[in-house]
């Protein structure tokens, strides 16, 4: 009856509501938004600017929305919410080459011409390498002949009108990245490195020097004896104010409430399972059934090669029409009605190699080379070698970051002839005892699957030990209880250290563009929420994040704004810049005067205190043993004659005293141009090209509040 009452009390309230809604619907979109980006309750409907033109909200949904779709359409599947975050970003940066680099590249004549995007895509002579990745296989090695049936579709207008979009937006960014590649060369060309510069690396990488020092590290003394004040802060930052960029960011606290499954679910899903066998035994289409009741499909035929070794095992020994399983892989449960066996008319194995690169067209001496180093390593390999160990160490392609797996494949011309004769000739599991030589160099092969053309018929019905949708409410309305029950942060801190199964965790310094905080992938609602202008320091979570498996409840601890940055925002790097500073003047008033050995002064000064010597650094990679790569030690060791030993000072990670016992300088020579190549090479990543479009960026006043809006 409260209940009721309540709702009596309320209805004129509701009414109301119910006309101002229907008001505003008829009335339209136009009367909220306005014509100024701003609604009629004073929100700003915007999503950022770009080089002077506003990104409305609604136009940067609508082209989100139009680029979801081509993703889904593409893939088959609906966009997840980190498919989102990437499109969200794909989006914007659309729109900033549409508005802020456009224009500079027609000022400059930079364009792409037709015969030149034919070129890209076409070839035959320079095909892009994008284009290339598109239509390579597993281990690298591109495929000519699918690239050319694809681009004959293409041109013939035969493509399905879903891939026909694909490729026309592939076409489109790769046009846009040709342009930004024009445009850096262009820059990067301007780049001009004297003699002197080119003096300068040759010197730095070929004088050495031996030396020996006192090292007394800054961690030797404990930071809670060097108290750093706000006061300090604020007085180093006003001092130092150019050496500081602001930037914005959000520091959070929050709980994460994990939501796993409980004794219960899984005796729910046991006898799940139970019945399920029953039914599947007795069904009279065994595959229809698996295919209904089944949280996870897999083909009904499958071969040696995707079936788990318990699995395999147990069908050796099991009659057709057989119920085997449970069997478990991770939280899948799964059983299978064992059908009988057939054969494929493919071959079916997996295997790894080793390839060490060698173009068909590449000089004898060059083949020669990449074939001994590849036969030393097949007897490495033969000889028991870890195999993926030396595939992650020396193979030249894309495979050696999983130790040579290409996974599994089938003689069906999906590998290159040479490769996949040399797999499928030979039988059982092992490492091939000779080198393959492909077009694209010499192999190195381990075939880690025997070749097999036997599929199992199986009618498979997995399901997922979940938690139940009665332990997920109950996890969440703890997360909501704990979130309605606190007013602040410093509540909502006390309250988590008062309950024993919570954990206050911490992210500090969160960017707009984060996607994850911490562990937490897919945390783009928090982000968002803690961006949000009506979210202030100390607030707590307006709502419980529900994230996959997991709630979260968050607090907003502090807050940095680009535009406006204060000491507070860089107070432990400046903390530890003044730490360092107050160590330094306890350490050298330690050693004070001491003179001799660097042994007796270390022994005077006591724990703490290393003696350490080198030989044969330069000045390029010169590292310093305890003391690690520190400039100032280095410059001071290299800047002083041989036989010196400097005067007490502040390092990086220290302080010093270093004797130079010998040096080494570096003998002169006619030519410098390799150092004036190595300086070019090294700063092309770095070159005018890219702070030229860092000066594009910076030009065009960039203002993102995505963060704030989505």
């Amino acid at each position: 009856m409260a209940l009721i009452n309540k709702i009596r009390e309320r209805s004129g309230i509701a009414v109301a509501v119910i006309a101002i809604a229907l008001l505003l619907f008829i009335v339209g979109g136009d009367f909220l938004s306005g014509n100024s980006g701003k609604s009629l309750f004073g929100g700003d409907t915007s999503v950022g600017e770009i080089a002077g033109t506003t990104i409305d909200q609604k136009e940067f949904a609508l082209l989100v929305d139009n680029q979801r779709a081509r993703f889904e359409q593409q893939s088959g599947r609906s966009a997840t919410e980190q498919d989102l975050n990437q499109i969200k970003d794909q989006v914007w940066e659309q729109l900033i080459f549409e508005n802020a680099y456009k224009s500079e590249f027609e000022k400059l004549g930079i364009s792409v011409s037709e015969d030149e995007l034919r070129e890209m895509v076409q070839g035959p002579k320079n095909i892009h390498a994008y284009v290339r990745q598109q239509f390579s296989d597993q281990a690298g090695n591109f495929d000519a002949a699918r690239h050319r049936e694809f681009i004959n579709a293409a041109a013939n207008n035969t493509l399905p009108e879903a891939q026909k979009v694909v490729w026309d937006n592939f076409k489109r960014d790769l046009i846009q990245y040709r342009l930004r590649e024009k445009y850096q060369n262009i820059l990067n060309a301007t780049t001009y490195v004297t003699q002197n510069e080119a003096k300068k690396e040759y010197v730095a990488q070929t004088e050495k020097i031996d030396a020996r020092y006192l090292f007394v590290p800054f961690y030797s003394i404990a930071d809670s004896t060097i108290k750093v004040s706000d006061s300090q802060i604020s007085d180093y930052y006003t001092s130092h104010k150019d050496e500081f960029t602001g930037f914005d960011s959000r520091s959070l606290d929050y709980v994460l409430l994990q939501v796993t499954p409980t004794k219960e679910d899984s005796a729910a899903l046991n006898t799940d399972i139970r019945n399920l066998a029953k039914g599947l035994a007795s069904a009279t289409n065994p595959q229809g059934y698996a295919s209904q009741n089944s949280d996870i499909r897999t083909p009904y035929l499958k071969s040696p090669s995707e079936l788990s070794e318990d699995l395999k095992s147990v069908l050796g020994s099991s009659i057709v029409g057989s119920i085997v399983g449970p069997f478990k892989e991770g939280n899948t449960y799964s059983i299978h009605k064992y059908e009988g066996v057939t054969t494929d008319s493919l071959y079916t194995t997996r295997a790894s190699h080793i390839l060490i690169r060698a173009d068909k067209s590449a000089p004898d001496s060059v083949k020669a080379t990449a074939r001994a180093q590849a036969e030393v390593l097949l007897a490495q390999a033969k000889s028991g070698s870890d195999f993926s160990i030396l595939a992650k160490q020396n193979s030249q392609d894309g495979s050696a970051q999983n130790g040579g797996d290409l996974g599994t494949f089938q003689n069906n011309g999906s590998m290159v002839k040479p490769f996949e004769s040399a797999v499928f000739s030979f039988s059982g599991t092992g490492v091939i005892p000779r080198v393959v030589e492909s077009d694209f160099g010499y192999h190195i092969i381990n075939v880690t699957q025997a070749k097999s053309n036997v599929k199992y018929k199986l009618a498979t019905v997995s399901k997922l030990l979940q938690a139940s949708e009665a332990t997920q409410n109950e996890i969440y309305q703890k997360a909501e209880t704990l979130r309605a029950k606190v007013g602040d942060l410093k509540e909502f801190q006390a309250e988590v250290k008062k309950d024993g199964k919570l954990a206050l965790l911490s992210a500090e310094n969160i960017t707009p563009t984060s996607t994850s905080i911490n562990t937490i992938s897919n945390a783009k609602e928090i982000v968002n929420w803690a961006f949000n202008s009506k979210t202030g320091v100390n607030n707590v979570s307006d709502r419980v994040f529900s994230l996959g498996d997991s709630y979260v409840v968050a607090a907003l601890k502090s807050a940095t704004d680009k535009d406006s940055p204060k000491a507070e925002d860089f107070k432990k790097e400046i903390s530890l810049k003044i730490q360092n500073d107050g160590k330094a003047e306890k350490i050298i008033a330690k050693i004070g005067n001491a003179s001799g050995a660097l042994e007796n002064i270390a022994q005077k000064y006591g724990a703490g205190a290393l003696v350490e010597s080198v030989t044969d650094i330069n000045f390029f990679s010169g590292v310093l043993n305890s003391a690690g790569v520190d400039p100032i030690a280095l410059g001071v060791a290299f800047g002083q004659k041989a036989g010196k030993r400097s005067k007490l000072f502040k390092g990086e990670n220290g302080v010093f005293v270093i004797e130079t016992t010998r040096k080494a300088a570096a003998p002169e020579i006619a030519d410098y141009t390799p150092y004036k190549i190595q300086v070019q090479q090294r700063v092309a990543g770095y070159g005018a090209g890219f702070i030229a479009e860092q000066a594009l960026r910076d030009n065009a006043k960039i203002v993102d509040n995505r963060a704030k809006v989505f």
